[in-house]
């Protein structure tokens, strides 16, 4: 069987994974890894809050034991729930998109600043932030007011976005911007042209860096 990435949303959501899946057509070549989405069918319509997080572990790990015929895995939330525990419970590359998408921003940029979906995924972003000792690094988190179901609305979603985008290039001095949900894989393209700075998708960083590591044997 050809080299496999799995790609698991950890919310319930199919409409999210859809997105994500979307986004990999970029990572799609010939001769490389095929790339496979799914959703977590325990898992709550949104991952937004600490709840959320804790919630997923468990049937995360459940989903890499089964599906070990995987390469590689990408925890495709930004709050990489479980990835430690699933990292103990498999031997191949498990990577989360948050710590993905913030380590690829500091290739693109001297501070990076991220959209959150609501103000109180803000916090827990922080405290991962300075977990990995990237708090010098960071412009600002700033939150679009919308929960991961709300992204749905196109206009009104990329809008938002647009508006916390700008502030956070032009009032905290951000120079690349890391989107801080999985859901708004299919915003990028038109986020960049609009604010006119490199945007960091975090599930494209993610499955990039696990496509090397398959193809490395690393």
């Amino acid at each position: 069987m050809a080299d496999r990435i799995l790609v698991i949303n950890p919310n319930s959501s199919e409409a999210v994974t859809r997105g994500i899946d979307a986004a990999m057509a970029p990572l799609r070549l010939p001769g490389g890894p095929a790339i496979d989405c799914m959703s977590l069918a325990e898992g709550p319509p949104g991952i937004e809050t600490q709840a959320h997080v804790e919630s997923v572990v468990a049937p995360l790990v459940r989903t890499l034991r089964q599906n070990d015929d995987a390469a590689a895995f990408v925890i495709a939330c930004f709050s990489d729930p479980g990835l430690f525990a699933a990292r103990e419970a498999t031997s191949r590359p498990v990577l989360g998109i948050a710590e993905c998408g913030m380590l690829t921003a500091l290739t693109l940029g001297e501070r990076f600043g991220v959209i959150s979906i609501l103000r109180r995924s803000i916090p827990r972003h922080l405290r991962y932030i300075g977990a990995m000792g990237l708090t010098g690094r960071l412009a600002a988190d700033r939150a679009i007011g919308l929960g991961v179901v709300e992204l749905s609305d196109d206009a009104r979603a990329l809008g938002r976005m647009i508006e916390v985008g700008t502030e956070l290039r032009d009032r905290d001095g951000a120079d690349v911007l890391v989107m801080g949900c999985a859901g708004m894989a299919r915003f990028r393209d038109r986020l960049a042209d609009a604010v006119g700075i490199p945007v960091v998708e975090p599930t494209q960083a993610a499955v990039a860096m696990a496509i090397g590591r398959v193809r490395l044997g690393w």
